[in-house]
């Protein structure tokens, strides 16, 4: 699956005649009508997950059920319109959708932290533009790692002046989102070496995404390829990322939290499918003289184990959420390191626990449960996959050096 798509060449099943016919999206008025709104979504979007993963089929009408329910504009700031729901209700609107389909789930994370960045670096315009395009049902894909830089932090891609215009020139890999997007949020250097984000329109001249994903997991995200070449760039769609890193603030500690989020309805859903396995097509051992495989007294401590890792790291959610709600508006570097902690401390038992989740399942459910009808390993590889973002192996780094050593954790994206 590897498609090269020029700007004026539609992209495999998207058409700019069926981007235009998108209908305006659902206003969400408040928190509880966001959960309700995401409930009724995924009960859609699960329908056909299984198969769109099988055959590494695009999830584009479930996209504009999406974008058309009004939950991509959910984070916008009630001065502009928005229902500026809370941290917890945002956390669950994702992993609620991360669950029926964690590829579906994944990309809005990204959507919302590049509005994010609007909020705390952008101008006035800058978020009128972009907030009243969210709640139009505007999708913001996301174009920042490259394959060749030293580190997944360095960038390649420049923003340069030329002949009094900007351009914008370089290759991303893992641009989750970009090939179904309104926007890209694309990640550069400017001429005076500071990061910043770029907003270019999908059919910019000069863009080009190739579809290459060829991950086992995450199937349909797209996250394939996205190369810039000479692409023109106003200066109103131009964001200092950086300026959002260098004071104290959220952004970072609120991007791991929506993918600790994802991973947390990764393995809902594999207990439930368990669960449901265990109860209808599992037979017991042989030697446990029972009659239900739900009755082996091992398969029930091991399921209780599961259940209890759940709530455990469902309840550490949610106190970070509170606690990072409660926070003032203005952040002291003590405050943004505290945050980072928890949130990476979060970020640890979702990754165990959906790890562990998705692999207790074939054992629980017995050789029955792998055969590929059933299509029960994309669990695992969607949580595999996912949990790759950002090592966990740091976050227990950061943690352990805050605790031991007072040491404050880096400001960036990614803790």
């Amino acid at each position: 699956m590897s498609i090269a798509t020029p700007p004026d060449t539609p992209l495999r099943g998207i058409s700019d005649d069926a981007v235009a016919a998108r209908p305006p999206a659902d206003r969400i008025h408040d928190d509880a009508h966001a959960i309700e709104t995401a409930q009724r979504l995924a009960a859609e979007i699960v329908r056909e997950a299984s198969t769109r993963d099988r055959e590494r089929r695009l999830p584009l009408a479930e996209l504009d059920l999406f974008s058309g329910s009004g939950l991509w504009g959910i984070t916008v700031p009630r001065a502009y319109g928005g229902a500026q729901v809370a941290l917890t209700t945002l956390g669950e609107v994702v992993k609620i959708v991360a669950q029926a389909d964690p590829s579906v789930g994944q990309l809005p994370k990204n959507h919302f932290h590049a509005l994010d960045i609007v909020r705390l670096a952008g101008s006035e315009a800058q978020r009128r533009k972009f907030f009243d395009a969210a709640l139009a049902g505007k999708r913001i894909g996301h174009a920042a790692a490259e394959r060749n830089t030293k580190t997944a932090l360095e960038s390649a891609t420049r923003l340069t002046l030329q002949g009094g215009k900007l351009r914008l020139n370089g290759q991303k890999f893992y641009s989750t989102g970009a090939l179904f997007a309104d926007w890209i949020a694309v990640l550069a250097v400017d001429d005076d070496g500071r990061y910043v984000q770029v907003f270019v329109e999908r059919r910019q001249p000069g863009l080009h995404i190739t579809d290459d994903w060829s991950g086992f997991g995450q199937r349909t995200t797209a996250s394939g390829t996205l190369t810039l070449e000479e692409v023109e760039v106003d200066p109103q769609h131009v964001v200092s990322i950086q300026s959002a890193f260098e004071r104290p603030t959220l952004a970072g500690p609120i991007s791991q939290y929506l993918h600790a989020q994802i991973d947390t309805g990764i393995a809902r859903a594999a207990l439930a499918d368990t669960i449901e396995f265990v109860t209808t097509r599992s037979r017991p051992w042989a030697d446990s003289g029972i009659a239900r495989a739900s009755d082996d007294p091992y398969v029930i401590r091991d399921v209780g184990d599961l259940q209890i890792r759940l709530l455990a790291t469902e309840a550490l959610l949610e106190k970070v959420a509170n606690r990072l709600e409660g926070l003032p508006p203005t952040l002291d570097d003590e405050q943004v390191a505290l945050a980072s902690v928890e949130v990476a401390a979060a970020k640890v038992l979702s990754t165990e626990l959906v790890l562990q989740a998705t692999n207790k399942l074939f054992e629980l459910s017995g050789t029955r449960s792998v055969l590929s009808e059933y299509n029960l390993d994309r669990h695992w590889r969607n949580a595999r996959t996912h949990t790759l973002h950002d090592p966990v192996r740091w976050k227990y780094h950061v943690v352990g050096n805050y605790v031991l050593n007072q040491v404050n954790p880096p400001r960036h994206g990614y803790i």
